[in-house]
Formats: C-alpha cells, structure tokens, sequence
C-alpha cells in the first residue's frame, strides 16, 4: 500500500467517487465527486478505473507527502502549484511533497493516485456524506496529520493524452443547460421568461447539499401549498423568496419546494466548478438534446484516451 501524509489539508478536502445511488428512497443522497467528469479522467491518467476514490480539494488546495512511489494526476480547477502539471500523469518519488495552494477558475480540484485511495466502501461507495458523517475517511474532511492509503499500482494511462484537449472538455460554463423541472407548467409564462433571462449570482451560503443563487426573484403563484416529494440531484427549487436554489450531490432527497428545471447530466461537472461570486445563466433543452450532448461528452471523453 501507499501511505500519503495529509501536511496541510485545505478548506475542505474529502474522500469522494462517483457516488452512493440507489438509496435515496431511504434517506441517503448520492455524495460523490462533485465534479464527477475531473474525477474520472484524473482516474484514467494514472490507469484507475472510472469510479476509484480520489481526492476533492475545494476553494483551496491541500499539501502532501508520499511515503512512497506512486504516480498521480491533478484535474478539475486550474490550481496554484508550480511543481505537478494538471491533465497529465506524473510521477512522485518517496518522500517527495506536493504543494497545492488556492485554486482559480473553478471551485474544485482532484487529485488521483494509481491504485486508488483505500477507504472502508459504505453501501458500495467510498464517497464521504459528511453532512450525516459517514463514508470515505471516518465520515469527516481530512486533517493534518491524517494518513491516507492508495493500492500500490504501478499502471498509468498507455495512451499519449493531450493536456489541452482534457482541459477543454472540462471547461467551465457560464451558461448551464437545463430541461423542464416537475413544476415547470405550473409557473406563469413572464416567470419562465424571467427566469431563463436572469443572471444569477452564486452566494457564500452555497455549499455541496445546495448552490444558493440571488438575482431576480422568479415570481410563485398558486403553488405555496405542495406536499413534499422525492427530488432528483441537480433539480432548481423555487422558494417562497423567489431566488432559485440547486440542489447538489450532498442534497436532501426530499423537498416540497417547486422545481422549475434540472441540471441535465452533461453540465452537472460544471456546477461543481462554480464558486461563490460567480455568475451563471440557464438555458432550456429538450430531453434528447440532453441526451445527445451526454453521448457526445463521452465520445470525445473516449476519443481523448484513444478509446
């Protein structure tokens, strides 16, 4: 095994991969990486399956020490550490550390390492739930001192990758597609119309179970009394304040707030990119212009890897 000495752990660094489903019928959310498409392709670089557990750094970046050789992979946010480059597989000796330090453009970086971190899997998954404290490392963000074990693997990816290429399917967006939510017919039409021409803002009260988003309010009528229903991971919730609420991997599975639109699966890595501060727009899509843009991510996600 790898041992991996956490030396300074950032804001939120957590134990995550692609999530716990299946179970919200009993209570429990997804978790997972919350850019899931960062994840896997850090995974791919060093040869890991898709869905092998990593490392989430949020807002500010982590400091590490290997005990041992290994090769890992650092994707997601542009993140400031002049040693390791990003989209690509390097490889760390004994003893070396590895420095990451405030992440820009974007609000989360991974970091994976070939053979994956090793951590107790809960109902199948290894990914941290920390708001119930259970999954990836005792249920909790790492902590200095924390030691952090990898399987002791010596693949990488045998494919030559281009670095540009795996950022720019990355990339961030400022416009994030959308399909019709369960509630969608029940608001007015100059609510809708609001709604898809209004910039909104992410706030500071915006965390892994919620984006808080502020702009102009989008106007309620005759849906103030709704019984509370099951609610899908990346559904926009309207409150009675009007300012649109998103739920994310972390997310309360229940929720009696009307659902306007949901986060279509292809853009679901994008809004784990955005940080408090940042603005971002909505656009409407149809269900199979959804599904065309996920088959088309996942061609050139492919094709990137000589797949």
């Amino acid at each position: 095994m790898i041992a991996i000495e956490v030396l300074r752990p950032g804001a939120f660094s957590t134990i995550q991969d692609l999530g716990r489903f299946g179970w919200a019928h009993l209570g429990i959310s997804p978790a997972g990486a919350a850019d899931p498409l960062s994840l896997r392709i850090a995974n791919r670089l060093v040869g890991n399956e898709d869905n092998a557990a990593g490392i989430e750094m949020t807002l500010t970046g982590a400091t590490f020490r290997f005990r041992c050789p290994c090769t890992i992979a650092l994707t997601g946010a542009c993140i400031g550490t002049d040693s390791v480059p990003t989209f690509e597989p390097v490889e760390m000796r004994a003893g070396s550390e590895l420095e990451c330090a405030h992440l820009r453009e974007g609000a989360r970086s991974y970091l994976a390492v070939a053979g994956g971190v090793q951590v107790p899997r809960l109902l199948g998954s290894a990914a941290t739930l920390f708001a119930a404290g259970c999954g990836g490392f005792e249920g909790r963000p790492l902590r200095r001192g924390d030691i952090v074990e990898a399987g002791n693997s010596v693949r990488r990816c045998s494919h030559v990758v281009d670095p540009a290429r795996l950022r720019a399917l990355a990339r961030r967006r400022t416009t994030i597609r959308v399909s019709r939510g369960r509630h969608h017919h029940r608001f007015g039409a100059d609510a809708i119309s609001q709604f898809y021409a209004a910039t909104y803002r992410v706030t500071t009260q915006s965390n892994r179970m919620g984006l808080r988003l502020e702009g102009e309010p989008v106007r309620l009528s005759g849906m103030d009394e709704l019984l509370t229903e099951g609610v899908s991971l990346g559904a926009i919730q309207i409150p009675p304040s009007g300012q649109p609420i998103v739920l994310f991997v972390d997310q309360q599975t229940t929720g009696g707030y009307p659902v306007l639109a949901n986060i279509i699966s292809a853009d679901l890595h994008r809004v784990g990119q955005l940080q408090p501060g940042d603005n971002v727009r909505f656009e409407l899509v149809s269900i199979p212009h959804a599904l065309q843009e996920l088959r088309e991510q996942e061609r050139e996600l492919a094709e990137a890897f000589g797949w």
